[in-house]
């Protein structure tokens, strides 16, 4: 690996590491905190909410981080700046996105290795959990909960290891052209990124849908007692929306 591909691959392992343990911890109590804020909703309804929270957050943020090439006085590495902050967040987004869904499952990663082994192969789809059933033995249907109760620990660093380089290339080939037309002015920028933002994102939810499967018929797990009505969101705290 030359030594630009090495930092890239710093720079995305972070990220997705930043997402991971930052939501690690969390994701259970901002899941029961929508369900007491929506508390007749099934688990289907719940995931819906998911799903369509992260689609506008990840949409926004997209076209925001366009619209910074389109200010007057605002230099290139500004822009690319903002674009920077802006992936991190995507990153982010999609890693509460991913383990949010595996709670409502039931699924609950028990480590900062199964976390990351669980946000890299929903990331990348058919891809990663053919990359986790040949790695742990588990069948293509149950993957994700094969991953976060039974594989050992040589096995999840060995796997994770083969899921990051599998992450870079497609990383690179699918959002290099992305990040280039953020950085776009007169406002093309914020409709590149917007658009782009949210196909990347659909597809994510395609992938989350696909790895744990139907939503269960009941909640697996009963509804915690929680004193607050805010609860962790994307680097704070968030108060829980009602609609």
């Amino acid at each position: 690996m030359n030594k630009r591909a090495g930092v890239a691959e710093t720079f995305v392992v972070k990220m997705l590491d930043n997402g991971a343990r930052l939501q690690g911890p969390a994701v259970a109590k901002y899941v029961d905190l929508l369900r007491r804020s929506h508390p007749d909703e099934s688990p289907a309804q719940i995931i819906e909410r998911l799903e369509k929270q992260f689609l506008l957050s990840v949409t926004g943020s997209g076209s925001a981080a366009g619209a910074t090439a389109a200010f007057p006085g605002v230099g290139t590495l500004a822009a690319i700046g903002a674009v920077g902050a802006e992936t991190a967040f995507f990153f982010e987004a999609s890693s509460l996105l991913t383990l949010a869904i595996a709670s409502v499952h039931g699924i609950e990663p028990h480590d900062h290795e199964q976390r990351r082994a669980l946000v890299l192969a929903v990331s990348l789809g058919d891809v990663g959990k053919e990359l986790v059933a040949t790695a742990t033995g588990a069948s293509l249907r149950n993957w994700p909960r094969v991953l976060t109760s039974g594989a050992a620990s040589g096995q999840l660093k060995a796997l994770n290891n083969s899921l990051v380089k599998k992450f870079i290339r497609r990383y690179f080939a699918k959002r290099s052209p992305l990040l280039i037309g953020k950085l776009l002015p007169a406002g093309v920028g914020a409709a590149v990124g917007g658009m782009g933002n949210r196909a990347l994102g659909k597809r994510t939810i395609e992938n989350a849908r696909d790895a744990f499967g139907p939503p269960p018929a009941a909640w697996p797990t009963p509804l915690r007692v929680l004193p607050a009505a805010t609860g962790p969101g994307l680097g704070g705290d968030v108060t829980v929306p009602k609609g």
